[in-house]
């Protein structure tokens, strides 16, 4: 009897003080009540022509294909990236990571002035390519480079720190028993932290949806062609505060199902399941 109530004690005990599960509860309703304050101002009655306006309906179209072109540019780069970084060592390495990862801590209008800079039709990259008729600036591409630019850090510190997790010794075993890089990359590597790296992609997804500053800076706000979700928010915020509330509750939601994803396809979720 006094073992099963031991047993029990030891099973529920979570080591946790509880000023600090008090501290964690105030910390979660801080995040939860502006969500459910701006839920209670919704017109719900009109929701639904607040949202399926065409100005609305564009915007949120536009969010979603540049999102996921940027997605997918952040795993063509991304992992490449990653993966020098968690396989290699070099003179340097140090500098690399933190400007791969400088557009987590930069103003994302700075990264939009960066971009202007490279890329305007005065900048750095810009004035060959007017030369050659290629307009980046003020454009669909715009949005999706600086989309790119702000979430590729996002799927590169997910997947780094999972190859570095996974350590390297099945790799070592495929390469000496005649296995080539690429086959080992393919065949092992990338099966073997498959759950960070959809993990990655989901938060970039998720970052490029949500991207403002570098936007509005690089790509500016044309109906149809630069205005994504948050830049139609911010214009309807001044114009009708309804819809810009409706819009901004379609955007919580759709980061809802994001997070839910990421939690999803994390590595320690899998793990967990394993081990049970």
């Amino acid at each position: 009897m006094t073992r099963n109530v031991v047993g029990t004690r030891r099973a529920s005990f979570s080591g946790v003080p509880h000023w600090v599960i008090v501290i964690g509860i105030i910390g979660a309703a801080f995040v939860l009540l502006p969500l459910v304050a701006m839920a209670s101002r919704v017109n719900w009655g009109g929701f639904v022509a607040l949202v399926s306006s065409e100005s609305s309906v564009s915007a949120l179209l536009l969010s979603l294909r540049t999102s996921v072109s940027a997605t997918i540019f952040c795993v063509v780069f991304g992992v490449p990236m990653a993966l020098v970084l968690a396989r290699t060592t070099f003179r340097g390495q140090r500098l690399v990571r933190t400007i791969v990862l400088l557009p987590l801590v930069l103003p994302p209008v700075i990264g939009g002035i960066a971009l202007l800079a490279a890329f305007g039709r005065q900048g750095l990259l810009g004035r060959p390519l007017e030369v050659l008729g290629i307009s980046v600036a003020f454009s669909t591409v715009a949005v999706v480079i600086a989309q790119t630019f702000v979430a590729l850090p996002f799927l590169v510190l997910s997947l780094e720190g999972a190859l570095r997790l996974a350590g390297t010794r099945y790799e070592a075993v495929a390469a000496t028993l005649g296995a080539r890089p690429t086959t080992i990359l393919r065949r092992i590597t990338l099966p073997l932290v498959m759950p960070a790296l959809l993990s990655g992609a989901v938060l970039s997804f998720a970052r490029a949806l949500g991207e403002f500053g570098a936007t509005l800076t690089f790509a500016g706000s044309l109906q149809g062609v630069t205005r994504t979700l948050p830049l139609e928010i911010y214009l309807q915020r001044e114009i009708d505060p309804d819809a810009a509330v409706a819009l901004s509750l379609v955007l919580v939601i759709v980061s809802l199902v994001v997070v839910a994803l990421t939690l999803r396809t994390a590595p320690g979720s899998r793990l967990g399941r394993v081990t049970r």
